[in-house]
């Protein structure tokens, strides 16, 4: 009768290297399991000398162990299966299920006749368990294949699966929007930031903001909405010590030291790096080739630190962290098997630094004439599964801010047509020299941008701040956006100055003076007004929907925003949601 396979199965030292004892494996077969949604379970039988063990695991176990051994000699069968969340038998490709079985079958041969890989310690553990453990999150890849065209597949899986509705809750939105008034009913997870990382592998923040911190999580749980509150630790002005934590083992261990215990101390959900960016300068930030690979060690020892049940997730941008030789990653399914999600920072994708008004956030290169095109939520959706990280643990970023540009300009891309029918100004060149370019010593970039660690500007006086907003809209009529030329602008600040104005059916105008475009290349609105020299990108009610439909069509995790406190009370929040279907 098959037994269990043991640790013992392949002694290190043992007589295992004599050909007359190599394995043989045999298919046994597949079943399903229901937890946490149906997913398949490849059984195989290894007859090593007329014992018989049984090995039972899963596709994604499979493609944790080929990432943990690194082989290049011999691959795994393709991720090419389309799948459901549902197993009525009609629906199942036997024909799937079976080549999958054959390439795992024989993936398996190789790696215990091979006498490089057969006595690893690593196949040992993945050997050790003959039923494996029931999954803590969901992968894609284990799911029940379907014989449904993708479209529906994809309808399918959108109608069933719980998105998840997140969002960055600065440190100093303390004044504007306290915890204990705070709406927890319309977040799954709110990401408190920032705790700044150090060279001594700890964490430099002060009695105020841990202080916020421990009111943040009691009133979270005080509400009753379940909302998680996860830590999150570097930012763009904050990630200059990550290269040199994570490139040793002991000030990785110190820091993760660090990280666990602030985790048990505030009773926190989860911890979010936001390392800004490895192998890359980010802020000025020091960085090398083996920052990606020493990222990776943290994470594992964060995972195991943390256990299974904790949320670890990463901010990233829409490519994948560079390797070793400063291209994007092609293999990131390691990382996938330690995070619970990465959020991706589509936006800021134009700002103050572009040479003519852009886009911030685009949701796709829908023209084809993007100088950017590897930067959208579809191309960083196409982009991070490419590279083998599951769309279930994506989360879409949107941002609730915009961007103001000193520029005559009437269109962000090559076309965009006024809301009120006028034809537009044909686009420039966009190699032309820009007249009225905001010279970039006059450039002030603002906390707005996730990742800044210091109070934002716009937030130093609220009181003033509304004061002056206020006689800008009763003394002139017309916003006066100059001062905020090559910044950042949060969407509540739009409206407050006059720019736009709330519709009665919720969605957003142009305020007197303005003109409300739409950019018909990225799928996002714009103003502007001409006599004011003054372009804003940013997004609403609209834009913020279809991006968050796009994430649930896709099957992604679900959306989060930078940040909660930009928001016009909930109403970009309630429009994300309902692009998820959570209302």
């Amino acid at each position: 009768m098959p037994r269990s396979i043991s640790l013992d199965l392949y002694p290190l030292n043992s007589t295992f290297q004599s050909s007359s004892m190599l394995p043989v494996v045999k298919n046994a077969g597949h079943t399903t399991a229901s937890a946490p949604r149906p997913h398949i379970v490849y059984k195989f039988e290894v007859d090593r000398d007329g014992l018989v063990d049984v090995v039972q695991k899963r596709y994604s176990e499979f493609v944790a162990l080929h990432a943990a051994l690194g082989i290049s000699d011999f691959e795994l069968p393709p991720k090419r299966l389309l799948v459901t969340t549902f197993i009525p038998s009609a629906w199942l490709d036997d024909a799937l299920i079976a080549e999958r079985k054959a390439g795992l079958g024989e993936y398996l041969t190789k790696l215990l006749t091979s006498p490089h890989y057969r006595h690893s310690e690593v196949v040992q553990e993945f050997l050790a368990l003959s039923i494996t453990a029931s999954p803590v999150e969901f992968e894609l890849e284990d799911a029940v294949p379907s014989i449904l065209s993708r479209k529906t597949v994809e309808e399918l899986i959108s109608a069933t699966a719980n998105f998840i509705s997140a969002a960055y809750y600065p440190s100093w939105t303390a004044d504007g929007f306290p915890p204990e008034k705070f709406d927890y009913s319309k977040f799954d997870i709110l990401f408190f930031a920032f705790a700044i990382p150090n060279t001594s592998s700890t964490l430099t923040w002060d009695a105020p903001t841990q202080a916020m911190l421990k009111r943040l999580v009691a009133s979270a749980k005080k509400s009753g909405h379940g909302t998680k509150i996860v830590l999150s630790v570097g930012g763009w002005t904050g990630s200059a010590a990550f290269h040199q934590i994570a490139g040793s083992s002991a000030n990785r261990s110190k820091f993760v030291s660090t990280l666990s215990s602030v985790v048990s101390k505030f009773g926190l959900d989860g911890i979010d790096i936001d390392w800004e960016y490895p192998n890359q300068a980010g802020a000025g930030n020091p960085f090398g080739p083996a920052d990606s690979a020493n990222f990776l060690s943290l994470l594992k020892a964060l995972r195991m630190s943390l256990g299974p049940s904790k949320i670890i997730s990463a901010a990233v941008t829409d490519l994948p962290w560079l390797g070793s030789n400063g291209s994007p990653l092609t293999d990131v399914s390691a990382y996938a098997a330690q995070l619970s999600y990465v959020n991706l920072m589509n936006y800021d994708i134009n700002g103050g630094w572009s040479a003519a008004p852009g886009p911030n956030a685009p949701l796709g290169n829908l023209c084809g004439n993007s100088s950017q095109p590897a930067y959208s939520a579809q191309a960083a959706f196409k982009q991070w599964t490419a590279a083998k990280f599951p769309a279930s643990k994506l989360l879409l970023g949107l941002p609730l801010y915009g961007y103001v540009f000193k520029s005559t300009k009437t269109a962000l891309a090559s076309f965009a047509l006024p809301e009120n029918g006028e034809e537009a100004e044909a686009a420039p060149d966009p190699d032309a020299d820009i007249e009225d370019e905001v010279p970039a010593d006059d450039l002030e970039v603002n906390d707005t941008l996730h990742g800044a660690n210091k109070r934002p500007a716009y937030m130093e006086s609220p009181e003033a701040e509304a004061a002056e907003l206020e006689s800008e809209v009763s003394t002139e009529a017309v916003a006066n956006l100059g001062k905020w030329w090559g910044q950042a602008i949060p969407f509540n600040s739009l409206v407050a100055s006059g720019a736009l104005v709330k519709n009665p059916d919720g969605t957003y105008g142009a305020g007197p003076g303005f003109k409300r475009a739409w950019d018909d290349c990225s799928d996002t609105p714009f103003l502007y007004n001409t006599a004011q020299k003054t372009v804003v990108s940013y997004d609403d009610t609209s834009s913020l929907e279809q991006k968050a439909a796009f994430a649930k069509l896709k099957g992604m995790a679900g959306c989060f925003t930078w940040s909660s406190d930009q928001d016009d009370g909930v109403t970009l929040q309630k429009a994300i949601r309902k692009g998820l279907g959570k209302l």
